[in-house]
Protein backbone atom coordinates (compact mmCIF):
# COMPACT_ATOMS: atom_id res chain seq x y z
CA UNK A 1 0.00 0.00 0.00
CA UNK A 2 2.81 2.39 0.92
CA UNK A 3 4.63 1.67 -2.31
CA UNK A 4 1.47 2.25 -4.37
CA UNK A 5 0.84 5.61 -2.63
CA UNK A 6 4.48 6.55 -3.19
CA UNK A 7 4.23 5.79 -6.92
CA UNK A 8 0.90 7.63 -7.29
CA UNK A 9 2.35 10.67 -5.52
CA UNK A 10 5.39 10.72 -7.83
CA UNK A 11 3.18 10.24 -10.90
CA UNK A 12 0.92 13.11 -9.81
CA UNK A 13 3.86 15.47 -9.36
CA UNK A 14 5.20 14.44 -12.78
CA UNK A 15 1.88 15.28 -14.48
CA UNK A 16 1.72 18.60 -12.61
CA UNK A 17 5.25 19.45 -13.77
CA UNK A 18 4.41 18.66 -17.40
CA UNK A 19 1.29 20.86 -17.14
CA UNK A 20 3.38 23.75 -15.81
CA UNK A 21 5.91 23.28 -18.64
CA UNK A 22 3.09 23.38 -21.21
CA UNK A 23 2.06 26.85 -20.02
CA UNK A 24 5.63 28.12 -19.58
CA UNK A 25 6.59 26.85 -23.05
CA UNK A 26 3.93 29.01 -24.66
CA UNK A 27 4.73 32.32 -22.94
CA UNK A 28 8.53 31.86 -22.85
CA UNK A 29 8.98 32.27 -26.61
CA UNK A 30 6.40 35.08 -26.96
CA UNK A 31 8.70 37.44 -25.02
CA UNK A 32 11.45 37.08 -27.64
CA UNK A 33 12.11 40.38 -29.44
CA UNK A 34 11.20 40.72 -33.12
CA UNK A 35 8.32 39.77 -35.39
CA UNK A 36 7.98 36.09 -36.41
CA UNK A 37 6.44 37.11 -39.75
CA UNK A 38 9.72 38.84 -40.65
CA UNK A 39 11.51 35.52 -40.21
CA UNK A 40 8.81 33.61 -42.10
CA UNK A 41 8.84 36.04 -45.01
CA UNK A 42 12.54 36.52 -45.66
CA UNK A 43 11.92 38.80 -48.63
CA UNK A 44 12.01 42.44 -47.38
CA UNK A 45 9.98 43.52 -50.41
CA UNK A 46 6.82 41.80 -49.14
CA UNK A 47 3.91 44.17 -48.68
CA UNK A 48 2.16 44.73 -45.31
CA UNK A 49 -0.89 42.93 -46.75
CA UNK A 50 1.20 39.82 -47.43
CA UNK A 51 2.66 39.91 -43.92
CA UNK A 52 -0.86 40.24 -42.48
CA UNK A 53 -1.97 37.23 -44.53
CA UNK A 54 0.97 35.20 -43.16
CA UNK A 55 0.12 36.24 -39.60
CA UNK A 56 -3.49 35.15 -40.16
CA UNK A 57 -2.34 31.87 -41.73
CA UNK A 58 -0.42 30.90 -38.56
CA UNK A 59 -2.84 32.52 -36.06
CA UNK A 60 -0.38 35.24 -35.05
CA UNK A 61 -3.01 37.95 -35.58
CA UNK A 62 -4.99 36.74 -32.54
CA UNK A 63 -4.58 37.88 -28.94
CA UNK A 64 -1.86 36.02 -27.03
CA UNK A 65 -3.86 35.00 -23.93
CA UNK A 66 -7.42 36.42 -23.80
CA UNK A 67 -9.31 38.36 -26.48
CA UNK A 68 -10.69 41.39 -24.65
CA UNK A 69 -11.93 43.07 -27.82
CA UNK A 70 -15.57 42.09 -27.27
CA UNK A 71 -15.58 38.75 -29.13
CA UNK A 72 -14.97 35.26 -27.82
CA UNK A 73 -12.37 35.79 -25.03
CA UNK A 74 -10.95 32.30 -25.60
CA UNK A 75 -10.27 32.91 -29.31
CA UNK A 76 -6.55 33.43 -28.64
CA UNK A 77 -3.17 31.90 -29.48
CA UNK A 78 -2.88 30.30 -26.04
CA UNK A 79 -6.20 28.43 -26.08
CA UNK A 80 -5.63 27.41 -29.72
CA UNK A 81 -2.26 25.95 -28.60
CA UNK A 82 -3.86 24.07 -25.69
CA UNK A 83 -6.67 22.82 -27.97
CA UNK A 84 -4.18 21.44 -30.51
CA UNK A 85 -2.15 19.74 -27.78
CA UNK A 86 -5.30 18.08 -26.42
CA UNK A 87 -5.69 16.50 -29.88
CA UNK A 88 -2.02 15.43 -30.00
CA UNK A 89 -1.12 18.14 -32.53
CA UNK A 90 2.13 20.05 -31.88
CA UNK A 91 1.33 22.57 -34.59
CA UNK A 92 2.88 23.48 -37.94
CA UNK A 93 6.36 24.91 -38.40
CA UNK A 94 6.35 28.55 -39.56
CA UNK A 95 9.41 28.06 -41.76
CA UNK A 96 9.03 24.52 -43.09
CA UNK A 97 5.21 24.54 -43.26
CA UNK A 98 5.26 20.93 -42.04
CA UNK A 99 3.89 19.30 -38.87
CA UNK A 100 6.25 19.77 -35.91
CA UNK A 101 5.74 16.15 -34.81
CA UNK A 102 7.08 14.95 -38.18
CA UNK A 103 10.11 17.27 -38.00
CA UNK A 104 10.91 16.12 -34.45
CA UNK A 105 10.50 12.48 -35.42
CA UNK A 106 13.00 12.87 -38.27
CA UNK A 107 15.64 14.36 -35.91
CA UNK A 108 14.92 12.39 -32.72
CA UNK A 109 16.84 9.24 -33.67
CA UNK A 110 20.00 11.21 -34.50
CA UNK A 111 19.95 13.02 -31.13
CA UNK A 112 19.19 9.83 -29.19
CA UNK A 113 22.07 8.08 -31.00
CA UNK A 114 24.48 10.88 -30.09
CA UNK A 115 23.30 11.44 -26.50
CA UNK A 116 23.09 7.74 -25.62
CA UNK A 117 26.54 6.99 -27.05
CA UNK A 118 28.10 9.85 -25.05
CA UNK A 119 26.15 9.09 -21.88
CA UNK A 120 26.90 5.37 -21.84
CA UNK A 121 30.63 5.92 -22.42
CA UNK A 122 30.76 8.69 -19.78
CA UNK A 123 28.87 6.60 -17.19
CA UNK A 124 30.95 3.45 -17.70
CA UNK A 125 34.31 5.27 -17.74
CA UNK A 126 33.36 7.83 -15.06
CA UNK A 127 31.99 5.30 -12.57
CA UNK A 128 34.87 2.88 -13.17
CA UNK A 129 37.62 5.50 -12.89
CA UNK A 130 35.90 7.15 -9.89
CA UNK A 131 35.75 3.81 -8.10
CA UNK A 132 39.41 3.14 -8.90
CA UNK A 133 40.46 6.65 -7.78
CA UNK A 134 38.67 6.15 -4.43
CA UNK A 135 40.34 2.77 -4.01
CA UNK A 136 43.76 4.33 -4.79
CA UNK A 137 43.07 7.32 -2.53
CA UNK A 138 45.98 9.76 -1.96
CA UNK A 139 48.15 8.16 -4.65
CA UNK A 140 49.53 9.61 -7.88
CA UNK A 141 46.69 7.95 -9.80
CA UNK A 142 44.11 9.63 -7.55
CA UNK A 143 45.76 13.06 -7.98
CA UNK A 144 45.89 12.63 -11.75
CA UNK A 145 42.25 11.50 -11.88
CA UNK A 146 41.08 14.54 -9.87
CA UNK A 147 43.09 16.94 -12.06
CA UNK A 148 41.71 15.41 -15.26
CA UNK A 149 38.14 15.39 -13.92
CA UNK A 150 38.22 19.04 -12.86
CA UNK A 151 39.73 20.08 -16.19
CA UNK A 152 37.17 18.07 -18.19
CA UNK A 153 34.26 19.39 -16.08
CA UNK A 154 35.29 23.03 -16.51
CA UNK A 155 35.80 22.97 -20.29
CA UNK A 156 33.19 24.88 -22.32
CA UNK A 157 31.38 22.37 -24.55
CA UNK A 158 31.59 24.41 -27.74
CA UNK A 159 35.33 25.18 -27.20
CA UNK A 160 36.16 21.51 -26.63
CA UNK A 161 34.12 20.57 -29.71
CA UNK A 162 36.01 23.04 -31.93
CA UNK A 163 39.36 21.85 -30.52
CA UNK A 164 38.54 18.17 -31.17
CA UNK A 165 37.19 19.06 -34.60
CA UNK A 166 40.53 20.64 -35.57
CA UNK A 167 42.64 17.81 -34.13
CA UNK A 168 40.38 15.04 -35.43
CA UNK A 169 40.29 16.35 -38.98
CA UNK A 170 43.95 17.44 -39.25
CA UNK A 171 45.62 14.50 -37.48
CA UNK A 172 43.22 11.56 -37.93
CA UNK A 173 41.33 12.61 -41.04
CA UNK A 174 37.93 12.20 -39.39
CA UNK A 175 34.84 13.83 -40.94
CA UNK A 176 33.85 17.08 -39.27
CA UNK A 177 30.25 17.72 -40.32
CA UNK A 178 26.97 15.95 -40.94
CA UNK A 179 25.82 12.40 -40.31
CA UNK A 180 27.24 10.81 -43.46
CA UNK A 181 29.33 11.71 -46.50
CA UNK A 182 27.33 13.72 -49.03
CA UNK A 183 26.94 12.26 -52.53
CA UNK A 184 28.25 8.76 -51.73
CA UNK A 185 26.42 5.67 -53.02
CA UNK A 186 26.90 2.92 -50.46
CA UNK A 187 27.42 -0.61 -51.73
CA UNK A 188 25.91 -2.12 -48.55
CA UNK A 189 24.28 -1.14 -45.27
CA UNK A 190 27.52 -2.05 -43.49
CA UNK A 191 29.48 0.50 -45.53
CA UNK A 192 26.87 3.14 -44.63
CA UNK A 193 26.99 2.18 -40.93
CA UNK A 194 30.78 2.53 -40.90
CA UNK A 195 30.51 5.99 -42.48
CA UNK A 196 27.91 7.09 -39.88
CA UNK A 197 30.12 5.72 -37.08
CA UNK A 198 33.10 7.76 -38.37
CA UNK A 199 30.97 10.92 -38.37
CA UNK A 200 29.79 10.06 -34.83
CA UNK A 201 33.29 9.75 -33.30
CA UNK A 202 34.11 13.44 -32.70
CA UNK A 203 30.70 14.61 -31.34
CA UNK A 204 30.47 11.52 -29.11
CA UNK A 205 34.01 12.09 -27.80
CA UNK A 206 33.10 15.71 -26.99
CA UNK A 207 30.00 14.59 -25.09
CA UNK A 208 31.90 11.88 -23.23
CA UNK A 209 34.72 14.14 -22.03
CA UNK A 210 32.30 16.87 -20.86
CA UNK A 211 30.27 14.37 -18.76
CA UNK A 212 33.10 12.07 -17.71
CA UNK A 213 34.68 14.44 -15.16
CA UNK A 214 31.40 14.99 -13.31
CA UNK A 215 30.60 11.28 -13.00
CA UNK A 216 34.14 10.50 -11.92
CA UNK A 217 34.29 13.14 -9.16
CA UNK A 218 30.84 12.30 -7.76
CA UNK A 219 31.58 8.56 -7.76
CA UNK A 220 34.96 9.05 -6.07
CA UNK A 221 33.60 11.23 -3.26
CA UNK A 222 30.57 8.95 -2.80
CA UNK A 223 32.73 5.82 -2.48
CA UNK A 224 35.16 7.55 -0.07
CA UNK A 225 32.21 8.55 2.15
CA UNK A 226 30.85 5.00 2.14
CA UNK A 227 34.28 3.52 2.92
CA UNK A 228 34.45 5.65 6.09
CA UNK A 229 31.21 4.14 7.51
CA UNK A 230 31.28 1.84 10.55
CA UNK A 231 29.75 -1.14 8.70
CA UNK A 232 32.70 -1.08 6.28
CA UNK A 233 35.05 -1.35 9.28
CA UNK A 234 32.95 -4.26 10.50
CA UNK A 235 33.24 -5.93 7.10
CA UNK A 236 37.03 -5.53 7.22
CA UNK A 237 37.07 -7.02 10.75
CA UNK A 238 35.22 -10.07 9.39
CA UNK A 239 38.10 -10.64 6.99
CA UNK A 240 36.41 -9.56 3.72
CA UNK A 241 38.74 -8.55 0.90
CA UNK A 242 38.76 -5.04 -0.68
CA UNK A 243 37.05 -6.43 -3.77
CA UNK A 244 34.26 -8.05 -1.71
CA UNK A 245 33.74 -4.84 0.30
CA UNK A 246 33.53 -2.71 -2.84
CA UNK A 247 31.20 -5.14 -4.63
CA UNK A 248 28.85 -6.09 -1.77
CA UNK A 249 28.80 -2.94 0.41
CA UNK A 250 30.24 0.16 -1.24
CA UNK A 251 29.00 -0.01 -4.86
CA UNK A 252 25.24 -0.17 -4.24
CA UNK A 253 25.17 2.67 -1.71
CA UNK A 254 27.60 4.80 -3.72
CA UNK A 255 25.37 4.50 -6.82
CA UNK A 256 22.51 6.51 -5.21
CA UNK A 257 23.92 9.98 -6.12
CA UNK A 258 25.00 8.65 -9.54
CA UNK A 259 21.41 7.60 -10.30
CA UNK A 260 20.20 11.12 -9.45
CA UNK A 261 22.98 12.65 -11.53
CA UNK A 262 22.15 10.50 -14.57
CA UNK A 263 18.48 11.54 -14.40
CA UNK A 264 19.33 15.22 -14.06
CA UNK A 265 21.96 15.02 -16.78
CA UNK A 266 19.44 13.80 -19.35
CA UNK A 267 18.05 17.32 -19.51
CA UNK A 268 21.45 18.99 -19.49
CA UNK A 269 22.82 16.65 -22.15
CA UNK A 270 20.05 17.70 -24.55
CA UNK A 271 21.00 21.32 -23.81
CA UNK A 272 24.61 20.34 -24.43
CA UNK A 273 23.49 18.63 -27.64
CA UNK A 274 22.53 22.06 -28.98
CA UNK A 275 26.18 23.14 -28.82
CA UNK A 276 27.68 19.83 -29.97
CA UNK A 277 25.24 19.40 -32.86
CA UNK A 278 25.82 23.00 -33.96
CA UNK A 279 29.63 22.66 -33.93
CA UNK A 280 29.56 19.36 -35.86
CA UNK A 281 26.46 20.15 -37.98
CA UNK A 282 24.86 16.97 -36.61
CA UNK A 283 21.24 16.78 -37.87
CA UNK A 284 19.53 16.37 -34.50
CA UNK A 285 17.00 18.16 -32.32
CA UNK A 286 19.71 20.42 -30.83
CA UNK A 287 20.66 21.96 -34.18
CA UNK A 288 16.96 22.26 -35.04
CA UNK A 289 16.36 24.23 -31.81
CA UNK A 290 19.28 26.53 -32.72
CA UNK A 291 17.78 27.24 -36.16
CA UNK A 292 14.27 27.67 -34.69
CA UNK A 293 15.52 30.29 -32.19
CA UNK A 294 17.14 32.29 -35.01
CA UNK A 295 13.95 32.12 -37.10
CA UNK A 296 11.49 32.54 -34.18
CA UNK A 297 9.72 29.35 -35.19
CA UNK A 298 7.47 29.13 -32.10
CA UNK A 299 5.76 25.79 -32.85
CA UNK A 300 9.11 24.00 -33.33
CA UNK A 301 10.52 25.51 -30.12
CA UNK A 302 7.38 24.60 -28.15
CA UNK A 303 7.39 21.04 -29.48
CA UNK A 304 11.12 20.51 -28.89
CA UNK A 305 11.07 21.90 -25.35
CA UNK A 306 7.95 19.91 -24.51
CA UNK A 307 9.73 16.76 -25.70
CA UNK A 308 12.78 17.63 -23.59
CA UNK A 309 10.63 18.38 -20.52
CA UNK A 310 8.72 15.10 -20.80
CA UNK A 311 12.03 13.21 -21.20
CA UNK A 312 13.47 14.84 -18.06
CA UNK A 313 10.29 14.21 -16.02
CA UNK A 314 10.21 10.55 -17.10
CA UNK A 315 13.93 10.18 -16.32
CA UNK A 316 13.38 11.62 -12.83
CA UNK A 317 10.38 9.34 -12.30
CA UNK A 318 12.54 6.37 -13.33
CA UNK A 319 15.26 7.57 -10.93
CA UNK A 320 12.73 7.66 -8.07
CA UNK A 321 11.69 4.09 -8.88
CA UNK A 322 15.33 2.93 -8.99
CA UNK A 323 15.93 4.74 -5.69
CA UNK A 324 13.18 2.68 -4.14
CA UNK A 325 15.00 -0.46 -5.28
CA UNK A 326 18.48 0.65 -4.17
CA UNK A 327 17.41 2.20 -0.84
CA UNK A 328 14.38 0.53 0.85
CA UNK A 329 14.04 3.52 3.22
CA UNK A 330 12.73 5.59 0.28
CA UNK A 331 9.59 3.45 0.12
CA UNK A 332 8.44 4.77 3.48
CA UNK A 333 6.11 7.84 3.22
Amino acid sequence: MQRRDYLLKKLGWSLLTIGFVLVLNFFLFRILPGDPTSSIAKDPRLTPETRAALAERFGLDKAIFLDLGGGNPFDSQFFAYIGRLAQGDLGTSFNFNRPVAVLLGERLFNTVLLVLSGQILAIVLGVGLGLLAAWKNKTAFDAGAITFSLAAWSLPTFWLGILLLIIGSAVFGLPTAGKQTVGVDYASWWEQAVDVARHLILPTLTFTIVLLGEYMLIMRSSVLEILSEDYILTAKAKGMSHTQILRHHAMQNAMLPIVTLIALNLGFTVAGAIQVETVFSWPGIGSMIYDAVRRQDYPVLQGAFLLIAVSVVLANLAADLVYGYLDPRVKAP
